[in-house]
């Protein structure tokens, strides 16, 4: 058994650790209740008053969805950090999620922009707070070296694709039939069991996860409290006052991450807990996250752009049945739950003749760019509601390519870099980069209109390809500062 993990080379689920199930199944539930709510969140703020939603222009409301999904990631900073210096990871996790569920509940049962506010601001912080302790229990489920890794994140990646996958159905389904609010009590139930499973597999979880890797004493505790304080307090008066309102939330948002990512890479570059390997290690996943940056800004477009795309232009007519638009958010999970097993036995039958994570990451963003030419294509079928649905799901299929190439090995790869002293924290840089691709995401749908979507979706499919040849370039060069880390 291992003193690292406290898990060794444990095979009691798929030939993985037992704790992997645990956190397999309550991530699952939890992103059951996250997508099945934003898939219909968007269509909640701009649908009009007679069909249930609030009446928010669509571009505002397309801002409001990035920034609250730019928001989720940011958090990771904060629950990162309570982990690392309070809790410890395994308990930051707990609260996390009963944060979680008082938002879904306050979305299903408290009317207009109060519901809004409280459900999306709750789900925000526990989301941010079990996503980065979630991965951080993930990764201390496996010895250094251990060729399991890879695909033991790729399994725990299905599992996060399959509550994906059905949240957005039933949520959408009920939405359509009973209301909104009907589907946000749908992802408040699902986020329960979710709770309910984790407390009773918490004992199958490395002790690692219980130990608090970094911890404060009290005078530092009182000053990180004070700051935190003094930081709420700057949000309720820029709120009150209008310097931040609905309309440049997305901007707002994005510059806060963005200097949330240089503030955190700063502080793992000049620790003095972070030996020289572990330096250069920081230093090789820079380039890795602005890569990962340009992926997300374009994935994350399902919820904005491509959200009002399916409901503006997509034929939702099948045989007199009008299908839910927010049922395309359900495509791309399906994929990954078929192709993420086919992609983790690759990884572990090819081995060491695996691509480097580096490759990985530029194969990623270059099938998005691909994804985004393809619907520059599209752009040439003139009216609406008339794009056949079978090419925005091939489209969507073309997103779980680059997806499964990117998306699980990051994570994996934010763990093997991350420096001992600060695990959780490397973690949220990874998210933070999908928080970044996220608030853009929402920000550039003010650029979007049916006119001239071919340009919208070639220029940004040509970037993304670029960005992949870039990465390419400079893999030899990142593999070095990697010291080792494939």
């Amino acid at each position: 058994m291992s003193s690292a993990t406290g898990v060794g080379q444990e095979r009691g689920f798929f030939g993985h650790p037992r704790g992997l199930a645990n956190l397999f199944g309550t991530e699952m539930w939890e992103r059951f209740s996250y997508y099945g709510m934003q898939a219909i969140l968007l269509y909640y703020l701009y649908f009009s008053v007679a069909e249930g939603g609030l009446g928010v222009d669509k571009a505002t409301a397309a801002g409001i969805v990035g920034a609250y999904g730019g928001s989720v990631y940011l958090a990771t900073i904060a629950g990162s950090w309570v982990a690392d210096r309070l809790f410890g990871p395994e308990r930051t996790l707990f609260y996390s999620g009963v944060l979680i569920l008082v938002g879904h509940i306050g979305l299903a049962v408290l009317p207009g922009v109060a519901g809004v506010a409280v459900g999306l601001i709750c789900v925000a912080i526990g989301s941010g707070g079990l996503k980065a302790t979630a991965t951080t229990l993930v990764g201390a489920l496996y010895e250094d070296g251990d060729e399991r890794r890879d695909a033991g994140f790729s399994i725990f990646y299905m599992g996060i694709n399959i509550g994906a996958l059905v949240g957005p159905l039933l949520t959408g389904l009920l939405q359509t039939r009973l209301g909104f609010h009907w589907g946000f009590g749908l992802a408040a139930v699902g986020m329960a069991v979710g709770l309910a499973q984790y407390a009773l597999g918490r004992k199958n979880l490395p002790e690692s996860g219980k130990v608090v890797p970094n911890p404060l004493d009290g005078p530092a505790k009182l000053r990180a409290f004070g700051a935190i304080a003094v930081g709420i307090a700057a949000i309720v008066v820029l709120a009150l006052t209008g310097v931040v309102d609905a309309d440049n939330l997305a901007t707002v948002v994005t510059w806060v991450i963005a200097a949330a990512a240089v503030t955190l890479f700063a502080v793992l570059l000049l620790s003095r807990q972070v030996d020289r390997v572990e330096r250069q290690r920081v230093l090789a996943f820079i380039p890795m996250f602005l890569v990962s940056f340009g992926f997300w800004s374009l994935f994350q477009q399902q919820f904005t752009v491509l959200a009002i795309y399916a409901e503006e232009r997509v034929d939702l007519d099948l045989f007199g049945w009008q299908i839910p638009p927010s049922w395309f958010n359900s495509v791309e999970p399906l994929f990954v739950v078929l192709l993420a097993p086919v992609f983790a036995a690759l990884w572990v039958r090819l081995g060491d003749r695996q691509p480097s994570t580096p490759v990985k990451f530029a194969m990623g963003v270059g099938a998005m760019g691909v994804a985004f030419l393809v619907m520059a294509l599209l752009g040439f079928i003139e009216g609406e509601h008339v794009v056949p649905p079978l090419l925005l799901v091939l489209v969507l299929i073309i997103f779980v390519l680059g997806e499964l190439c990117l998306s699980p090995v990051g994570l994996s790869l934010s763990t093997k870099l991350a420096p001992r002293a600060y695990t959780a924290q490397m973690v949220a840089l990874f998210y933070l980069s999908l928080a970044l691709g996220s608030s853009v995401a929402g920000a550039l749908a003010e650029y979007y209109t049916a006119d001239a979507e071919t340009t919208y979706f070639g220029i940004l499919g040509a970037v993304a390809i670029g960005l992949g040849v870039v990465m390419a370039a400079l893999t030899p060069f990142v593999r070095k500062l990697m010291n080792g880390v494939r």
